[in-house]
């Protein structure tokens, strides 16, 4: 049985959630990155160090492949880079500030560059570089990575010796 843990915010509602459960600490870390960046560029008028943010994904392992999902909502194909070796997955690109007119008062909206990694679990070499597939629809980069073949376990026969040293197997 899982209890819930309630948490109560300004606006006085209350939200439950099992216990267990929290937010991903990197989240909320990449939040307050993007808080100091805007207070320095409140201060300072200039543009603050470009810092890498990492896109929301989803990570599935089957039999035979890893399946990865990322969120890239707004970015095209032609702006993301995707390159493995070793153990290693790696997804960068940049989502581009759009011009406007007049005096942007909010923006929760993520640019500039944003770099993904997936340390693939077992030996180097566990993954097929070669087969890997990507593709991308509704802002969602999808990648299948093909997991190396192994040699399967084979039977291996036994055959008898007789007396005379005569093989009389099967």
């Amino acid at each position: 049985m899982t209890l819930p843990v309630r948490s109560r915010r300004s606006g006085g509602a209350t939200t439950e959630r099992p216990l267990g459960w929290a937010r991903n600490p990197l989240l909320e870390f990449d939040e307050l990155l993007n808080q100091m960046s805007g207070l320095i560029e409140s201060t300072v008028g200039g543009t603050a160090p470009a810092v890498a943010w990492t896109p929301l994904a989803d990570v599935r392992e089957t039999d035979d492949a890893f399946h990865v999902e990322i969120e890239l909502p707004g970015v095209r194909s032609k702006d993301v880079d995707i390159e493995a070796g070793g153990q290693e997955l790696v997804v960068t690109g940049a989502v581009e500030e759009k011009e406007r007119e007049g005096v942007l008062r909010r923006s929760t909206r993520r640019t500039g560059a944003f770099e993904y990694r997936l340390r693939m679990p077992g030996y180097p070499g566990n993954i097929d570089t070669e087969k890997i597939k990507a593709d991308m629809s509704d802002g969602v980069v999808s990648i299948t990575v093909p997991k190396a073949e192994v040699d399967k376990p084979r039977h291996i026969h036994i055959t008898e010796s007789g007396e005379s040293g005569e093989s009389t197997g099967h």
